[in-house]
């Protein structure tokens, strides 16, 4: 049976550490689903559609990633693609509370899913979407937080002119 995983989330907008979790979990599973969450009751900063794009773009090179979409709950999603590992990234302490109450339900819901986490390479733990989006709204150098294809549709999603 191949191990199936997936790595949950919004990325919005896709960070270097999101990335880096995508390639150190990739080397240890056969397969590896970014599920791109769609969620109605966040205000986006990108479309689904442009979301998966971006994912698609920067993990082309990366033979077993498979980027995809869903809505509602994560359990109901793996038994859709016969998954049974949820990969998530662990930058802090209080990140780890928050997981630890998730993956203990999402076991609970189905026993036969387990949670990996993989702690954040030290160069990503004070990284997240919301300050890449913080930077980015006031012009500030997000060059080194996002992969760097994404920088300049960052910007013009707040009418930023980079030159």
């Amino acid at each position: 049976m191949k191990k199936r995983a997936v790595y949950p989330g919004s990325f919005d907008p896709l960070t270097n550490g999101h990335m880096d979790i995508i390639q150190r979990a990739a080397k240890i599973v056969d397969e590896l689903y970014v599920g791109v969450l769609n969620n109605s009751a966040k205000n986006s900063l990108f479309s689904l559609d442009e979301r998966v794009s971006m994912l698609k773009e920067e993990t082309a090179g990366i033979p077993n990633v498979v980027v995809d979409s869903f809505d509602g709950l994560l359990v109901d999603y793996m038994r859709r693609i016969d998954a049974q590992i949820i990969i998530r990234g662990l930058r802090a302490i209080s990140d780890y509370e928050y997981e630890i109450q998730i993956a203990q339900t999402n076991h609970k819901v189905s026993p036969e899913v387990e949670t990996v986490f993989l702690t954040t390479n030290l160069q990503y733990s004070y990284l997240s979407s919301t300050i890449v989006k913080e930077f980015a709204s006031y012009g500030g150098d997000i060059s080194n937080f996002v992969p760097e294809r994404l920088v300049e549709r960052i910007y013009a999603k707040y009418g930023v002119k980079k030159s």
